[in-house]
């Protein structure tokens, strides 16, 4: 395994602090678990604690950014787009204002903290939002890419980010693509679409259904918003249909703006692993990841039921 997603945040805002001046941290209360603890023995004056007051953290987020600073305001997901949503809203997304929002503990994988920590809605929230980007990495080197990205890029901005350790899927060599899709597997039978953490379980899957004759193609899709339409048209061109995979509630999510682009361009079966319309519950990740079906080989299990 490697790093959590959060552990390369933190490290990606050191490397920012360095090389970019207007990069401003903020945090309400959590800078240990979202760690941006590092940003701010570092760089403290350019490092600001709200405490419990998420409200607020978005609001001096966008004060920042109307000033022509690079603000990162980071607290768990479930805060960040359920307290704050108001504020993201109207005072960074309204005015289409320069905000990166790094939420950290997002999806089931949160584990013991239980349902009312475990965010599976975020996505969905940020989607609906008009100026906004949502991005979800899988690994650290692809949060490491993301962090620098937005950093460069205009506008709000959401970046989906975890607690538990992920595999690493990607090397040195690669480049995060804004909008775009990446092919990990190719394949004619089936078309697995994930996205975060359940990205390395598709590739799993993959492997699996390999072994039984079942040929299937894995897409990687960290920028769901704005989505990569090309490559996801082409695999319901090319391949009998869809599995979409995500950390997340199947309605709002990945499988929904899938669901959206196919039925526009090439109606094509779309199947939906994710939380299907239910909240989480306290567990280890490892339990709760395979009682919600977010496991290779549940994916297996979908395929094969609709093949």
């Amino acid at each position: 395994m490697g790093l959590a997603t959060r552990e390369a945040y933190g490290k990606a805002l050191l490397e920012l602090g360095a090389t970019n001046q207007d990069v401003v941290v903020l945090d309400a209360d959590l800078s240990k678990s979202t760690k941006t603890g590092d940003f701010a023995a570092q760089y403290s004056e350019r490092f600001i604690n709200v405490g419990i007051a998420e409200q607020n953290l978005m609001g001096i987020a966008a004060g920042l950014a109307s000033y022509g600073k690079v603000p990162f305001a980071s607290t768990f997901a479930v805060f960040a787009t359920g307290r704050a949503f108001e504020i993201i809203r109207n005072s960074v997304c309204y005015p289409n204002l320069n905000v990166k929002i790094a939420a950290t503990h997002a999806g089931i994988s949160v584990g013991e903290d239980g349902g009312s920590h475990q965010s599976v809605e975020d996505i969905a929230l940020m989607n609906a939002l008009p100026n906004m980007s949502v991005i979800v990495p899988a690994d650290a080197r692809e949060t490491e890419e993301v962090i620098k990205y937005a950093a460069a890029h205009d506008g709000p901005v959401y970046i989906r980010l975890g607690r538990l350790a992920a595999e690493d899927l990607f090397d040195e060599s690669y480049t995060y693509e804004f909008g775009k899709g990446v092919q990990l597997t190719d394949g004619d039978d089936v078309t697995l679409i994930a996205t975060g953490l359940m990205t390395a379980e598709a590739k799993k899957a993959a492997e699996l259904l390999k072994a039984d004759g079942i040929s299937a193609r894995v897409i990687h899709i960290p920028t769901i918003k704005p989505i990569d339409r090309d490559i996801i048209e082409k695999a319901a061109k090319e391949t009998k249909f869809i599995v979409t995979c995500e950390e997340h509630s199947v309605i709002g999510g990945l499988g929904s703006v899938v669901s959206d682009v196919v039925t526009e361009t090439h109606p094509t079966k779309v199947v939906k692993i994710g939380l299907n319309d239910v909240f989480g519950e306290s567990g280890t990740p490892a339990e709760l990841l395979e009682r919600y079906g977010m496991t290779a080989a549940n994916v297996v299990k979908v395929v094969k039921e609709h093949y």
